[in-house]
């Protein structure tokens, strides 16, 4: 019997039906990989079920005031958008998807969200969203306010609108699932990146005050804002002070990464005009901790009878994180820095082994790396896969890259002063640059090489006036000038500077925040970190790779190429780092006995001790 078409092509019908949802079923298992949490590279030290971190003490005591003082003033509590000073502590309001772990490089665990998938290609990310989790109102945290927020939040300040710029667009795919599409698949971070961001109320931000007026999130405020996290804000005096408070009944207080933290009932900060005056004020009993920051400070102005009597304690907490790199700043996009002989005569004249003898009591070594300390700093010459990434690039770097060892000029002694003086003589003659009564002329141009180096503490005039008399040896007029904080990040936020003393923090796993740092495309960005207004097309191709390292030997391969790069190119004047946080306490507080290895975690863990606080009274 002759078949019909219909039943032939039935039978086949069905098979690749089964076929294409074995396949979907597939996809679907694929990209449905609940996990609890995110790393970067590697296995989660925490395994699902556990109870708290390690590095907690699960029966501290709740309780007690922590009070801190800040420099400068405050204008807003609204710390995401661009108008305003916000105030410290007003960050603390607020919860995000995921929290990371202090003992681990780069993990991080559900905080909003319970668990978190991706694709194997990273081209998405879908976090699933806690039931129980609360705004400090009682309203239920949902998906239209994690949406919300991404949006908001790259409208109200560049630095978002460029950090999640690789971020495409925030969808709604369950009643508690939010998906994040990316622009491009491959990007390892971009999931823990969408973990961080932090989550704003909708229906308080698109809803109206007491008075019926509608809210504006893009105008700085002094109403305490709603959040859902461990503090609400407090009693505020503007420009004076600001209290937050430990919410009680706080939905997230039983989580595992919650236990043992946020012990602390009142955090307040009070705001001083002057580091002197603060420091004066702390040793005084107004408040009870300061991170130190001058090598003079912590040798010199400690010697007490509070810190005699043990009544204040100096510690210094060290990390397995990179040491900062913090340096003299050049704004490049002035024609004056523009060439790298330039810069490197500016290195030359910098004495940093007086500086290190006669102001920071030896305190300090040089930093010669954007990683210190770290793995991913460049060490000897390239070899292996870091090599073969540079040889990449031969055209696009300085030649140096391949031949010689990064150091910095070493001075200490008139003789090697006058030699490392002459060297960069030399240097700027090269680059079209020649002394003409006494003053540093381009050749070309007769514009005289002049300078404003913008400070905004007084504390670092005695370091910079030295450095001004080397300057003036080479013929360059140098003028120093301090202004208040407000004025000062003003300036340095639209690039309204010659040289800064500036700084840039690393993680042990950098990724997407380096196109903030050193990206061609944030040079001219209001706000950005690019404070050296680097467009480099080697440094972008670099910064690309990092971003998509599939591994973390390709990672560190690729970062220390960044590294070599960044310090041939002689964008700054590196100038010093000690191992470790300074840290100065009056003795009423209790932390656990081990640390963690990649944060302090002040003062997330710490507590107050009432038997300690009594003895200081006697």
């Amino acid at each position: 019997m002759v078949r019909s078409l219909r039943q032939i092509l039935l039978p086949f019908l069905a098979a690749m039906l089964l076929v294409i949802t074995g396949v979907s079923a597939n996809l679907n298992a694929q990209e449905q990989k609940w996990r609890q949490g995110l790393s970067l590279f590697g296995e989660l030290k925490y395994k699902p079920g556990f109870k708290n971190f390690d590095y907690v003490n699960v029966n501290a005591p709740k309780g007690g005031t922590l009070r801190m003082g800040s420099i400068g003033t405050f204008d807003s509590l609204n710390p995401f958008i661009i108008k305003g000073r916000p105030a410290s502590l007003s960050g603390l309001i607020y919860d995000s998807l995921l929290t990371s772990s202090a003992d681990e490089p780069s993990s991080y665990y559900g905080l909003v969200a319970e668990a978190v998938s991706y694709p194997d290609d990273y081209s998405s990310v879908t976090y699933r969203l806690r039931r129980e989790a609360r705004w400090n109102d009682g309203v239920p945290i949902t998906v239209e306010d994690v949406i919300f927020s991404l949006e908001t939040l790259k409208k109200g300040h560049p630095r978002y609108a460029y950090y999640y710029a690789d971020i495409d667009r925030a969808e709604k795919t369950d009643d508690h699932e939010v998906t994040f599409y990316f622009k491009k698949s491959g990007n390892r971070e971009l999931p823990q990146i969408t973990g961080e961001l932090t989550i704003l109320p909708k229906h308080y931000w698109q809803g109206t005050d007491e008075n019926g007026k509608k809210r504006d999130f893009f105008a700085s405020t002094l109403v305490p804002p709603l959040g859902s996290g461990p503090y609400r804000i407090g009693k505020v005096v503007a420009g004076r002070n600001i209290t937050v408070e430990r919410v009680k009944d706080y939905w997230g207080k039983d989580l595992p990464v919650n236990i043992g933290k946020n012990n602390l009932d009142v955090l307040r900060s009070d705001y001083f005009r002057d580091d002197t005056v603060a420091l004066e004020a702390f040793k005084g009993g107004q408040f009870d901790v300061r991170f130190e920051n001058s090598a003079k400070n912590w040798a010199t102005a400690y010697k007490v009878k509070s810190v005699t009597s043990g009544n204040i304690i100096k510690s210094q907490f060290v990390t397995k994180n990179p040491e900062r790199m913090q340096a003299f700043v050049f704004n490049t996009r002035r024609d004056k820095f523009a060439d790298a002989r330039v810069r490197l005569a500016f290195n030359l004249a910098f004495d940093f082994e007086w500086a290190n003898k006669n102001l920071f009591f030896d305190q300090y070594s040089r930093v010669s790396s954007f990683f210190q300390g770290s793995e991913l700093a460049a060490t000897g010459l390239p070899q292996g896969r870091e090599l073969e990434i540079l040889e990449e690039l031969r055209d696009e770097v300085p030649a140096q890259v391949f031949t010689e060892v990064y150091k910095n000029p070493v001075n200490g002694s008139p003789a090697l002063v006058r030699a490392n003086l002459r060297k960069a003589r030399k240097l700027l003659e090269d680059a079209g640059w020649k002394i003409k009564d006494r003053v540093l002329v381009n050749t070309k141009t007769g514009k005289k090489m002049e300078l404003e180096v913008l400070l905004v503490s007084p504390a670092f005039e005695r370091i910079v006036l030295p450095y001004k008399k080397s300057l003036e040896r080479l013929g360059i007029k140098v003028r120093v000038r301090t202004v208040d904080v407000s004025q000062y990040q003003n300036r340095v936020d639209n690039f309204d500077f010659d040289m800064i003393v500036g700084g840039w923090g690393q993680a042990l796993s950098p990724g997407n925040e380096q196109r903030n740092y050193w990206g061609s495309q944030t040079a001219d960005r209001t706000g950005s970190r690019n404070l050296v207004g680097i467009k480099n097309p080697a440094i972008d191709k670099l910064i690309g790779k990092l971003i998509y390292a599939k591994d973390r030997s390709e990672l560190v391969a690729v970062t220390r190429a960044l590294d070599r790069v960044l310090l041939w190119n002689h964008f700054v004047v590196p100038q010093w780092y000690s191992k470790g946080t300074r840290l100065a306490r009056w003795n009423r507080f209790g932390f656990p006995e081990k640390t963690p290895d990649y944060r302090i975690s002040f003062p997330d863990i710490w507590w107050f001790d009432e038997a300690k606080a009594a003895s200081v009274k006697k």
